[in-house]
């Protein structure tokens, strides 16, 4: 019980005011709830609000959705944040490699995953609204594929800015705010136009950008190292498949009854829950030492067997354990396979997977029935990402990887074979490619930090993450353009950069498994 009250107190210690983040996610709330009575209304038209003028009520709660992000904004903002950023550059926080894993780290592992299948969840909807939009705003496919692209350019630029938002926030309290950002961006399903959708889309791809490197940072500070690895591929996997599982069912279950807009509008109670599981999520060690909190940052640290040093200079890494840094062409090799894959990975996840529900509805299936169908593909994923972690911590952490991008490889193999075909169930080839795509995006970021060297460690993770965005962005422009081929020419296309990928890095990946990176942090 103390250790939640301080947990509790930490995130008010030295910020503007909880009161004013408190008053901030119910301005929120109010403003979203303010959106409803036109939905409502609009029960006996199946839900279809275009054209329709907004009223003053939906207005004003527009304007209690900005006021009250930037109240919640201002309420988590530390004091004296210049101070806290010089501090913060000298420390460094992690758990020893002997450490022993506990009821704390499963539980925030377990948090965590909650979060980040609520975080997924959102963008993993597009796919499902896009038929519907299509339809009720009378425009063609290309012009509502501004919806996907504006949402995955938010999330680049997410990727960015919560990077910054961690550091002057700390991590919890980043995770809050992304939350409350969550919560007013549900007013997407009571939108009369296309292009406060289009624009409401952007924001919440910039909330939900962050989320997953914000977890990472969050992760890689309270695990174990010899731990750290499986757990990322473990929390990043389930995440990812639970997002896509919950997006798939809420529309086979919802959008029958309620229309597409519903799918937007569910953000506000999974929002809410994610701000109510900020009372679970600890509060960074490192964002405590920095704001001066020792005995705070202390307690943290003895929960989650943390230590806390100084951060040593940055200069040339050592050699441990037989491993040799990369330089010259392998390095620049190494960057290549982990682009080419991240690109192919990008193109299936923000392509490909978003694409299907609306082609499997041009192929003549009803919208529940397309939504169920992957949903089940979605369920069998699941049990197959506790196989990737184990893989990836007991087996081999560049094979895991390789075995992961052989996977999605048969499931465009079978998608297509389904088009070739013309009949079939997409059940199986969308399990492989959801399998195989969740496994590569749980281990592609670990595996890249853990083998890349120090100097470039944060440049090349960095580069790699933007170029699973950049296929996206790609796939998306095709959309726009109105020049989308068939589902069994895309997969053709990708099978391409994803058998290049699983070539180099079966040839150039290094195994990282067993190694200790601390001993790469020491000149």
């Amino acid at each position: 019980m103390a250790a939640a009250g301080s947990s509790r107190s930490s995130v008010a210690s030295e910020r503007q005011a909880l009161w004013a983040f408190i008053l901030g996610c119910i301005a929120v709330t109010i403003g979203v709830i303010a959106h409803l009575p036109m939905f409502l209304m609009a029960r006996s038209m199946h839900y279809h609000l275009a054209g329709m003028p907004m009223d003053s009520g939906m207005i004003a709660g527009m304007g209690l959705i900005v006021a009250g992000v930037a109240v919640a904004g201002y309420g988590l903002l530390p004091r004296d944040v210049a101070a806290q950023r010089v501090a913060a550059a000298t420390i460094t926080v992690a758990a020893p490699e002997d450490a022993k894993l506990g009821w704390q780290h499963w539980r925030l592992m377990i948090v965590l995953v909650v979060a980040l299948v609520i975080d997924v969840m959102k963008p993993a909807t597009l796919g499902f609204t896009v038929p519907g939009m299509v339809g009720e705003y009378g425009v063609p496919k290309a012009t509502v594929s501004l919806v996907p692209f504006f949402a995955l350019m938010g999330t680049v630029t997410g990727s960015f800015v919560w990077g910054v938002i961690a550091d002057i926030y700390g991590r919890k309290a980043s995770i809050l705010l992304s939350a409350v950002m969550f919560v007013g961006t549900s007013i997407c399903g009571a939108m009369p136009s296309l292009a406060w959708n289009i624009g409401m889309c952007f924001m919440m791809g910039l909330a939900a950008g962050g989320m997953l490197p914000v977890t990472y940072a969050l992760l890689a500070e309270m695990m174990p190292s010899r731990h750290r690895g499986w757990a990322l591929v473990l929390v990043g996997g389930l995440g990812a498949v639970g997002g896509y599982f919950a997006a798939s069912g809420a529309s086979a279950l919802l959008q029958p009854i309620f229309g597409w807009r519903i799918l937007w509008l569910i953000n506000l109670p999974t929002g809410l829950t994610l701000v109510l599981l900020g009372a679970f999520i600890p509060e960074s060690a490192k964002f405590l030492l920095a704001r001066g909190r020792r005995r705070e940052a202390e307690e943290v640290m003895h929960r989650f067997g943390s230590r806390a040093e100084r951060a040593a200079p940055r200069t040339v890494a050592v050699a441990h354990a037989g491993y040799t840094a990369l330089t010259g062409a392998r390095l620049v090799a190494k960057i290549t396979a982990l682009s080419i894959c991240a690109l192919a990975w990008g193109l299936i996840n923000f392509g490909l997977l978003l694409w299907l529900p609306a082609d499997l509805v041009a192929k003549g299936y009803s919208v529940a029935v397309s939504s169920r169908l992957l949903a089940e593909s979605a369920l069998i994923a699941f049990p197959t990402v506790f196989v990737a972690a184990l893989l990836y911590s007991r087996w081999s952490s560049k094979w895991a990887l390789v075995a992961m991008i052989g996977v999605t490889l048969a499931g465009l193999l079978l998608v297509l074979r389904l088009e070739m075909a013309g009949v079939g169930s997409p059940v199986w080839p969308v399990g492989l490619l959801i399998v195989g795509s969740n496994g590569i995006i749980a281990i592609l970021l670990p595996y890249a930090a853990e083998s890349v060297p120090l100097g470039v460690r944060g440049k090349a993770t960095g580069w790699i993450a933007a170029c699973s965005k950049g296929g996206g962005l790609l796939a998306q422009s095709l959309s726009i353009a109105g020049h989308v081929p068939a589902m069994g020419v895309v997969a053709g296309i990708i099978m391409v950069p994803a058998a290049a990928s699983l070539a180099l890095v079966a040839i150039f990946g290094r195994e990282t498994r067993g190694l200790d990176l601390r001993h790469l942090e020491r000149a």
